[in-house]
């Protein structure tokens, strides 16, 4: 072979090994380069997204530059180790945000994921649920660990290429910086001039300082002497069954939404006629729920406590506290009952509330093969309670909260009202024209399926509710009818706000003179206007109002 064949090979050896080395190096520019640029909601996710600047890139580049090659090493796994960190708080916060209406926070909302895991287990079983959670656990170390080593690679090209990053950089820099001064913009709220990352870490800062001042203040409260000179003997409340009924997701959105309102004030206004005939009464307003799109225990314990319960760290010290609750309020002349479709096994936090009596999905014994768990419809729970409480033969008063849980995600189980004298063992449900809609892996894919089903079971509950009132309500019945919470803000957009309607409803026109005062509106359906109370300031106006 001449020297000509062996240079000749020698360069094809050569080209053989750049061409993966540069794929490499392109793929690192790119998940970097996306890691950098992530807008900061889903609304953001747009092709002209990559037309920007991210300013954290460039001043990286310009440090490692100047770096020493050992330290340019540690550097530059340090800060992609912090950004891939950053990168998967932005996908969760993304994913919470979507789903909970809020931003996730770094503090006390590690917790949640575990509940994300277990809802998913209802519906796709313990081996998917697994699978999925195993997965993504995969998916986020391998996602910061490629980041933090495509910025290390990065590095060592730009230092093999001194001379042309620096142009690199310092070209972009001007660029940035004019972007900058005049404000130019891809889209609303979308700069070229790109500081995502820095506004990301200041954010989660912010947050995390926010929450702990609030985790202090909670506990401030908590450990402060509850004010019970609220609690009298709920004389105006005496020989009364008083109900809570919590319908799930029925938040204001539900009365404002222009695909949603129409029907779903409909069946209001029609079911405040209907009442009004057979002789109630009724009085709405709002209340600011503590959270959105789900977590529905922390928004009754704040019901219940009095204390604005925001996170699972906050609701585990209020369970082992002794704080005064609504039950316990009635515990002294009435029987208390906690009627809970969803909830599989005891309950851990029963024994704080104070119940005599709780039920649970299998005490509640549904013979239903498809509706039960989160998909058990409100009749039946409804008219389970009524059998076995309001119907029980010399029986006292009775206090109950229920939880009506048709109108929970994710909305493809739709059931129709039935005669109440059909709904028996709850095997009616089961019959071919028992309204069942598509699979739950079908809708959760289609939005427009999804919001359909969510105002048909919002409709669905409340219906239920007026001819329960109809059917079993007498001069003895205390109907406190609200939301627990906003639906997910993948359903209903984001800045929804947390407000949910609050209805109370009875014949007895002395128990809503005791709340003359209060403001609220005549009839099932609040308006625009009605008085709007943070939920945890409810638990106090109630004792106080009825205990007079």
């Amino acid at each position: 072979m001449d020297r000509s064949q062996t240079v000749r090979h020698a360069g094809e050896r050569t080209t053989h090994r750049r061409v993966p080395e540069w794929l490499l190096t392109t793929l690192a520019a790119l998940l970097v380069f996306l890691a950098l640029i992530a807008p900061p909601d889903t609304q953001h996710l747009i092709p002209l997204a990559i037309l920007r600047i991210p300013v954290e890139g460039l001043l990286a580049a310009a440090l490692l530059l100047v770096l020493p090659a050992r330290p340019r090493r540690i550097v530059a796994l340090a800060l992609g180790s912090l950004l891939g960190l950053l990168t998967l708080l932005r996908i969760i916060q993304m994913a919470f945000s979507g789903i909970r209406g809020r931003q996730f926070d770094p503090v006390f909302d590690w917790p949640q994921l575990g509940n994300g895991v277990s809802l998913l287990e209802r519906e796709i079983g313990s081996l998917g649920a697994f699978a999925v959670a195993g997965g993504a656990v995969v998916l986020a170390i391998a996602l910061v660990l490629l980041i933090a080593l495509s910025v290390g690679r990065l590095a060592r090209v730009a230092t093999n290429h001194r001379r042309t990053t620096g142009r690199t950089v310092a070209g972009l820099t001007v660029i940035w910086l004019v972007c900058l001064t005049f404000s130019v913009q891809l889209a609303p709220s979308l700069p070229v001039a790109s500081r995502s990352v820095v506004e990301l870490a200041y954010q989660a800062g912010h947050q995390v300082r926010t929450s702990v001042e609030n985790q202090r203040q909670f506990d401030s409260e908590l450990s402060a002497a509850d004010d019970t000179s609220v609690v009298g003997p709920l004389a105006a409340l005496r020989g009364k069954d008083v109900v809570f009924a919590f319908v799930e997701s029925y938040g204001r959105i539900a009365l404002e939404d222009p695909e949603f309102a129409p029907t779903v004030t409909a069946v209001l206004d029609d079911g405040t006629r209907q009442l009004d005939a057979a002789g109630f009464a009724s009085r709405s307003g709002y209340l600011t729920s503590p959270v959105s799109g789900g977590d529905s225990w922390l928004a009754h314990a704040t019901l219940q406590s009095g204390l604005r319960v925001a996170n699972q760290y906050s609701y585990d010290k209020l369970v082992e506290s002794d704080r005064l609750t609504l039950t316990s309020a009635f515990n002294t002349d009435w029987r208390t009952v906690a009627v809970m479709p969803a909830n599989r096994g005891p309950w851990p936090a029963g024994d704080y509330y104070g119940f005599d009596q709780i039920y649970d999905e299998q005490s509640l014994d549904i013979r239903s093969r498809t509706y039960f768990g989160f998909q058990a419809p409100d009749q039946y729970t409804l008219s389970f309670f009524q059998r076995t409480e309001r119907e029980r033969a010399g029986r006292e008063p009775v206090m109950a909260e229920i939880a009506l849980v048709t109108s929970h995600w994710p909305w493809h189980m739709i059931p129709y009202l039935r005669d109440w004298n059909d709904v028996g063992d709850g095997a009616v449900f089961d019959e071919p024209d028992a309204g069942q809609s598509a699979s739950a892996q079908v809708v959760m894919l289609d939005n427009a399926r999804m919001r359909d089903g969510y105002r048909r079971t919002i409709e669905y509950s409340l219906s239920t509710l007026v001819s329960y009132l109809q059917t079993y309500g007498d001069d003895d019945l205390v109907l406190v009818l609200l939301g627990d919470h906003q639906p997910p803000t993948y359903l209903i957009g984001e800045d929804k706000g947390l407000d949910v309607p609050i209805t109370i409803v009875t014949r007895d026109r002395a128990v809503l003179d005791q709340i003359a005062d209060w403001g609220w509106e005549a009839g099932l359906r609040p308006s625009p206007h009605a008085p709007v109370w943070p939920m945890e300031s409810f638990r106090d106006r109630f004792l106080t109002a009825f205990s007079k």
